[in-house]
């Protein structure tokens, strides 16, 4: 059978699977509902054993998804309004999921372990959300981008829509990125340095992008102050409504989730190095500057985060229309997994340190190296 044959007959597998991302939303209701089905006080964790257990059991039953839409239907995918709705719709299973978690925090009676529980639960499901605002906020359209910012309003971190699209995008894998992490360097330390620096970075992007127009960086067309102004008024509606039992609860989920989007921007670009050319500036990202997987079932439940590379290089295609590159540095699991390891330094190093060398043939002089140990690293590997 011909090419044009076979590209004409190829249909999306995974077309509906991709719902299944949207129901990551209702972990915290899964929860509930899982402790009044079983009675264990354990399934208040149901969320944080769903995505660290259920997950990576499953990558690992069914393994890797390898193949790429054929380049002629790739703008048909594009344009099939159904793969937006199926992104759509997780913002108000979000709220619901979410307002009805603060509801049981903040007016139950639960031992503080079952508390924390829920809790973690619901920042599995709004540090999921996290990249469905991610997918919302590189698209153009005037809506999406405040569906973006209202997904991003119940973990508190809004300014990940400024930083992520026009400062990440930019520095990604050099060392003036905040968000690409350095070879050597754990995540927790990693973590606060990608929290203040991003959070920098947010600030200072915004306040030039509105004195070109000549405005203060405390007009309110700043996009991180409208996110932030959302994040307020929702968690000020709550306290209001449910008082401040529920204050921690909104804490608590809001650090979970969030550095669940700092552990994975963590293990993206860990010892990845853009090259300077001659007149100083850095070569153009390519699939070799991002880790990518292919596990089908974390791919599934990420819109395809896991096809990292083709998303920088181009960062408005569609999730469903992402490609696997041979050339990329491929990690050894899902993000669900590698998320473990990397929370555990001494079992990250020793699973990654030697695939960053590979992957430079050697030649560490290349790579994104923890400033204090660079002159050690490259002298070790020379």
């Amino acid at each position: 059978m011909n090419t044009a044959a076979m590209n004409t007959e190829w249909r999306d597998t995974r077309r509906y699977w991709w719902l299944l991302s949207t129901l990551t939303m209702l972990l915290p209701v899964g929860a509930v509902l899982m402790v009044d089905l079983t009675g264990w006080p354990v399934m208040w964790w149901f969320g944080f054993l769903f995505v660290f257990g259920v997950i990576p059991l499953f990558d690992v039953l069914l393994g890797e998804e390898t193949a790429n839409p054929p380049e002629d239907r790739v703008s048909e995918l594009e344009r099939d309004r159904y793969y937006r709705y199926a992104v759509y719709i997780s913002v108000p299973m979000l709220y619901g999921a979410f307002v009805y978690a603060a509801w049981v925090a903040g007016t139950w009676t639960l031992p503080w372990y079952s508390y924390l529980g829920l809790a973690i639960s619901t920042g599995c499901a709004t540090g999921i959300a996290i990249n469905t605002g991610h997918e919302l906020g590189h698209k153009n359209d005037r809506l999406e981008k405040w569906l973006a910012k209202l997904v991003l309003a119940p973990v508190f971190y809004g300014h990940f829509f400024v930083e992520h699209n026009r400062g990440h995008h930019v520095r990604v894998s050099t060392p003036e990125d905040p968000a690409s992490s350095r070879f050597g360097e754990s995540f927790w330390e990693f973590l606060p340095r990608t929290v203040l620096g991003s959070l920098k970075s947010a600030w200072h992007l915004e306040k030039q992008r509105l004195e070109r127009q000549g405005k203060s960086v405390w007009h309110w067309r700043n996009d991180n102050l409208q996110a932030w102004g959302l994040s307020v008024l929702l968690w000020g509606a709550l306290i209001v409504w449910l008082g401040w039992a529920v204050l921690p609860f909104l804490i608590i989920q809001s650090l979970f989730g969030f550095q669940l989007l700092e552990v994975v921007n963590y293990l993206e670009h860990y010892g990845l190095l853009r090259q300077k050319k001659e007149n100083g500036r850095y070569e153009r990202c390519s699939p070799e500057h991002s880790w990518n997987s292919n596990r089908r079932v974390t791919n599934i439940f990420l819109y395809q985060l896991q096809r990292h590379s083709d998303h920088h290089a181009y960062p408005t295609r569609s999730y469903q229309a992402l490609r696997h590159f041979d050339e990329s540095p491929q990690l050894p699991g899902g993000y669900a997994s590698m998320i473990l390891l990397a929370w555990i330094p001494p079992l990250w190093f020793r699973v990654m340190d030697h695939r960053v060398v590979a992957h430079h043939n050697g030649d560490m002089s290349r790579a994104n190296i923890k400033p204090s140990i660079r002159d050690r690293v490259i002298a070790q590997y020379s």
